[in-house]
């Protein structure tokens, strides 16, 4: 459904690769059930997919932008895409101010909510 399992936010001088590892040796219980971590291409190699399979035992299946200059609908990667517009419907999200991470967090998990509610 493209709903996160784990959420995490990060200071700005830590990578993408180290928070997803960082967050998921916060959340490893979260995460027991998930099999495949779908990624942009800003996730592919070799160390971060073992990083992934030793930590929870899961795959990585990177899905890249084609070389194409249009528009194109790319399987699987439309989840993500569509998550991220929900957020954007989220007023406190547009401008990051909070102070704290873990407040920052909270109105991600919060918008989360909130769509679920919507949904059903």
């Amino acid at each position: 459904m493209g709903l996160p399992h784990a959420p995490g936010i990060t200071a700005a001088n830590v990578t993408d690769r180290q928070g997803v590892v960082e967050m998921m040796r916060q959340n490893l219980m979260n995460l027991s059930e998930v099999r495949k971590f779908i990624a942009d291409g800003s996730y592919s190699g070799e160390p971060f997919a073992q990083a992934v399979k030793d930590m929870c035992g899961a795959e990585v299946e990177v899905v890249k932008r084609n070389e194409q200059h249009g528009f194109a609908v790319l399987p699987k990667r439309w989840v993500v895409e569509r998550s991220f517009g929900w957020l954007d419907k989220a007023r406190r999200l547009w401008k990051n101010c909070e102070r704290k991470l873990h407040t920052s967090l909270r109105m991600v998990v919060l918008a989360f909510i909130a769509v679920l509610i919507r949904k059903f």
